[in-house]
């Protein structure tokens, strides 16, 4: 059985005058692929940043296995306004963990922008690719930080077929760890049931700030099985696949 990386038990988290997460308890173990769905506002982005640490939770605990890497990808990625491969040399270097100076900083950067197919621009400014290319870009400089868990929020939102299907495979691959005996990690958000379907082995369905189901994949999507768990669940799921 793959170890814990992190859970969370009983988190609520309150943004201001909404409560975001009500009560969450979960347990996520090394290797697994989770994506987290439901309506907009139905907390996924909030259940990501409180797992990431960028918000503390007003009730309850977030507990990290020691020594555990972990990097976050947003929706709209942010570009510093260099060049695509000194934004992710620059994260590197700037991660005391990796403690690289600049020159190794740069020679891994490039083996990042590799990875994800884009050393041909690494010379031009990130702030000129396009949507696509800069979510790669992004996935690279996490992927440069050596993470054992990576958390993505709507990561192919906004893009167009052609680019959704070049990210959901580098999803795909980074999930295969740097080896078999050392998996990575994925937790994201996704509106695409059809990703989920493909890369998930787990799914989570939030509403209200609240997890009303969390099955194996192959359960949340047999229709007979996730009534009877939540109808709440099914209902949307119907809603979203008709």
């Amino acid at each position: 059985m793959s170890a814990v990386q992190i859970t969370l038990d009983a988190v609520s988290v309150q943004l201001g005058a909404q409560q975001a997460l009500k009560g969450v308890s979960l347990r996520i173990a090394a290797g697994e692929r989770v994506a987290l769905v439901g309506a907009n506002g139905s907390g996924k982005s909030s259940l990501l940043r409180t797992l990431h640490g960028l918000v503390p939770p007003a009730q309850g605990q977030v507990i990290q296995a020691q020594g555990v890497r972990q990097a976050m990808l947003f929706q709209r990625p942010h570009m510093l306004r260099l060049s695509a491969l000194n934004n992710v040399a620059l994260g590197v270097w700037l991660d005391r963990s990796l403690a690289l100076n600049w020159p190794a900083s740069k020679a891994l950067a490039l083996q990042a922008l590799q990875r994800v197919g884009l050393q041909a621009v690494a010379a031009q400014s990130a702030r000129q690719l396009s949507g696509g290319q800069q979510q790669r870009l992004a996935m690279a400089r996490a992927w440069a930080r050596q993470p054992d868990l990576l958390l993505l929020d709507e990561p192919t939102a906004s893009l167009d077929p052609h680019a959704k299907r070049e990210v959901e495979a580098l999803m795909a691959d980074f999930a295969a760890g740097p080896s078999p005996e050392r998996p990575l990690t994925l937790i994201w958000a996704s509106h695409n049931l059809g990703q989920v379907k493909r890369l998930a082995t787990r799914v989570i369905y939030l509403e209200g700030g609240q997890v009303l189901a969390d099955l194996p994949v192959a359960d949340f999507f047999s229709l007979t099985i996730l009534a009877a768990c939540s109808p709440a669940a099914h209902a949307f799921v119907q809603g979203e696949l008709s």
